[in-house]
């Protein structure tokens, strides 16, 4: 996780308040109504468990302590503010605290489709909600403790499973294809592209198999992998994740299913 950025955090009061702008506040109003009616009937049921549960307001952005309470309340969860990016130590550190890292700014109009980092939307909409589910919740604790005490390597390959489940994830449900990856419930293109489409690669997951994925960032997926219910996570928590890891790193990566990204050089 680079931290070079072109973002930048708001700092919040001596009280915890951060002051929005109009303008601020009418970017969430416009991002939450898209994706409330785009995520509807594909987001799976926990998630709008929780979305329900947090009672989002809808009109401007909300101050993290209204996130914070409720996760406290359900799995003992809460937001930390953060500089735009941050570090991989710092990152893993705070999950394995309980605490999801939020980018306190907003993105701007002109990037209101896509943006290069996660802002306040995507991690408070977009991840939140699932973190009263305590399944979801105790997989990224496990995730962070792992973290903490991998290597530079290994945690390139943890890197993967919290891409494809965390940001990525989707459910093969009694009641057809759902969602429960953040970094697709965040973004309707993404949204409709990993229900709808049928270029991606979808197939049940296996954790050996997907550290052993290569990912880009910058494209829509070209492979999604499927549980059953978000229950699984728990088996997955309960996995020596690192003996896979160091099995993954014996094996080699699959051959990627992208083309690579080309790097301009400057002139």
């Amino acid at each position: 996780m680079a931290k070079n950025t072109k973002y930048v955090s708001k700092a919040a009061d001596e009280n915890g308040i951060i002051s929005w702008t109009e303008q601020e506040n009418r970017i969430w109003q416009k991002l939450y109504a898209r994706q409330i009616d785009c995520i509807q009937d594909k987001a799976c049921q926990e998630y709008l468990d929780g979305l329900a549960l947090l009672d989002l307001p809808t009109d401007r952005v909300p101050q993290l302590e209204e996130v914070s309470k409720v996760l406290r309340q359900t799995t003992g969860w809460q937001c930390a503010q953060v500089p735009a990016l941050i570090g991989f130590g710092e990152f893993f550190k705070l999950l394995s605290e309980k605490k999801f890292p939020v980018a306190t700014f907003i993105r701007s109009e002109e990037e209101f489709d896509y943006l290069q980092e996660p802002d306040i939307f995507h991690e408070i909409f977009g991840h939140c909600p699932l973190l009263t589910n305590p399944a979801f919740a105790n997989f990224t604790q496990t995730y962070g403790q792992l973290g903490l005490n991998a290597s530079k390597e290994d945690r390139v390959f943890l890197a993967r499973l919290y891409w494809f489940t965390v940001e990525f994830g989707l459910l093969q449900t009694e009641n057809g294809l759902k969602i429960y990856g953040g970094g697709i419930l965040s973004s309707p293109g993404e949204t409709q592209y990993a229900m709808h489409d049928e270029s991606p690669l979808r197939k049940p997951l296996d954790v050996l198999d997907v550290l052993r994925t290569p990912y880009r960032i910058d494209i829509m997926q070209p492979i999604y992998f499927l549980l059953e219910n978000i229950n699984q996570l728990d088996d997955i928590s309960n996995l020596d994740l690192m003996a896979l890891v160091e099995q993954a790193k014996q094996l080699g990566l699959h051959e990627p299913l992208f083309a690579p990204k080309i790097i301009q050089q400057a002139s």
